[in-house]
C-alpha cells in the first residue's frame, strides 16, 4: 500500500468511526487556497466533511464532501497540497511531500492500527449537527456590527469577518461566565485599555446595556487619535451614549473609581503588562486580557537552565509566550486575584488565543502570610527568568 492510499484509508476510517477531530491541508501546489480545514459534520443523519478554505486575499469559502465521494475528493486534495495534518481522538498523523515528490506519513502506521480495532464509545466524537445552528449571543444584525463592517446592511456576517464574529461572541460568553462577579446593582464601570478599533468594547457595552439591561459607563482609551475619533463617531451613530473614547496613555486612567471590569484585546507586548498592572492597582473586580506579541522577554530571557529550549528560535518564541503570561498571572495573584489562562476561541480564528482571567478576592489580606508567600514566588520567578534585569522590567510596567 502506498503512502497516499494509506492516508486516504486513515481519513475514511476516522470518518466512519467518529474519531476525526480535524484535518488540515496546507502548502498548496499551484493556485489553490492557502489552507483548507475540514471537520466531521452531520446533516439529515448523513455524515460529511465540511471544509473551510482560506484564500490569499483573506476571503473564506466553504465546501462539503459527502461520505460516498470522500475517497475521490480527498485524493484530489492530497495531490493539491504538500502537507496534510490529521487530528483524531485515536491519534494524529502528518503527511508531507517535498518538491521531488518524496512522501512521508508520520504516525500513519500507529493510527491505522488503532483505527482497525473496535473503537470505544469513550473516544468517539459527535459530528457537528448542521441541523442545529450554533446559537450566538449576537446575531450579526446589531447596528454596531454593521458600522464596524463585520456584517452587511442585512445583518449577514461577511465571509472574511466570520472569525472575528466568532471571537466577539466567544468573548461575550466569557463575560457571561463572570457576570456574577460584577456589581449586582447600580451602574457598571468598564474600562477598555488599549482599545484599538474597539470591536470588543462595543460588544461588551451592547451585552451589558441591552441584554442585561444595566446602566453602563464604559471608558475606552488608546494612543491612536484617528482610531479614537472613528470609534467615537460609531458610538454616536448607534446611540451608545454610555461609551467614552479618550486618546491618552492608559496609565492616566482615573484612579478615583474601582471599575467593575478592565478588558484588553491584543495590547502589544509590554502594553499588556501595563494594562494588567494598572487594572490591579485600580482593584478592578474582573480583568480580562488577551495578550499579543511577547517581544520583551524574548530579547531578555536569562535562564541558562532553559537554554536547551531557548537556543532554538521557534521554541524560544513559544517558551517566552508561556513564561510571560505565567509571570503576569503570578503578579495578579500578588494583588489578590484568583487567576486562570483560558482559550479565547478556536485557534483557526486567531493565533493570539490566550485569555488571562483574573477575579478579585476582596477578602484577600495584602499583609498576610499568604501574600508574602505569593510575592516571594513572583520575585523568585522573575529572577529565574530575567536575572538582574528585574528592576528595569518592574519600572517599565508601572
Amino acid at each position: 500500500m502506498n503512502i497516499k492510499t494509506q492516508l486516504i484509508q486513515i481519513i475514511i476510517r476516522a470518518t466512519e468511526t467518529d474519531t476525526l477531530k480535524k484535518i488540515v491541508f496546507s502548502r498548496p501546489v499551484g493556485d489553490l487556497p492557502q489552507k483548507q480545514s475540514g471537520r466531521l459534520c452531520l446533516h439529515n443523519q448523513k455524515k460529511f466533511l465540511a471544509f473551510e478554505a482560506s484564500e490569499k486575499n483573506g476571503k473564506v469559502s466553504h465546501v462539503n464532501i459527502e461520505s460516498e465521494k470522500l475517497e475521490n475528493e480527498i485524493s484530489k486534495l492530497i495531490d493539491g497540497y504538500s502537507q496534510v495534518n490529521l487530528i483524531s481522538s485515536a491519534g494524529d498523523a502528518e503527511y508531507k511531500r517535498n518538491k521531488k515528490g518524496n512522501e512521508v506519513l508520520l504516525g500513519g502506521n500507529a493510527l491505522i492500527k488503532a483505527l482497525s480495532l473496535p473503537v470505544s464509545d469513550e473516544i468517539k466524537i459527535a459530528p457537528t449537527d448542521f441541523d442545529r445552528q450554533k446559537k450566538y449571543i449576537l446575531s450579526g444584525k446589531e447596528d454596531f456590527l454593521k458600522f464596524l463592517a463585520v456584517s452587511d446592511e442585512n445583518g449577514r456576517v461577511h465571509d472574511k469577518k466570520q472569525g472575528k464574529f466568532r471571537q466577539i461572541n466567544r468573548f461575550l460568553e466569557h463575560i457571561e461566565d463572570i457576570y456574577g462577579e460584577l456589581s449586582s446593582e447600580g451602574k457598571l464601570t468598564v474600562y477598555d485599555l488599549c482599545c484599538g478599533k474597539s470591536y470588543l468594547s462595543f460588544a461588551v457595552y451592547y451585552y451589558l446595556r441591552y441584554i442585561k439591561n444595566r446602566e453602563v459607563d464604559m471608558l475606552c482609551i488608546d494612543l491612536k487619535s484617528d482610531v479614537i475619533d472613528y470609534c467615537a463617531s460609531v458610538a454616536t451613530s448607534v446611540g451608545f451614549d454610555g461609551m467614552r473614547f479618550i486618546c491618552d496613555d492608559v496609565r492616566n486612567t482615573p484612579h478615583n473609581i474601582q471599575p467593575d471590569m478592565v478588558i484588553s484585546l491584543h495590547a502589544c507586548d509590554i502594553a499588556t503588562d501595563i494594562v494588567i498592572n494598572h487594572g490591579a492597582e485600580l482593584r478592578a473586580k474582573v480583568i480580562l486580557s488577551t495578550p499579543c506579541c511577547h517581544h520583551y522577554l524574548n530579547s531578555r530571557i536569562s535562564a541558562p537552565e532553559l537554554s536547551f529550549v531557548s537556543s532554538y528560535g521557534q521554541l524560544r518564541n513559544k517558551l517566552c509566550e508561556a513564561l510571560t503570561d505565567g509571570l503576569r498571572l503570578l503578579r495578579l495573584r500578588c494583588h489578590g486575584y484568583d487567576v486562570t489562562a483560558l482559550e479565547l476561541t478556536d485557534p483557526d480564528d486567531t493565533p493570539k488565543n490566550t485569555l488571562l482571567r483574573a477575579i478579585l478576592d476582596e477578602s484577600y489580606d495584602i499583609s498576610s502570610e499568604e501574600a508574602e508567600k505569593r510575592l516571594e514566588e513572583y520575585n523568585s520567578s522573575l529572577s529565574f527568568v530575567l536575572g538582574d534585569d528585574i528592576s528595569h522590567y518592574l519600572e517599565e510596567i508601572k
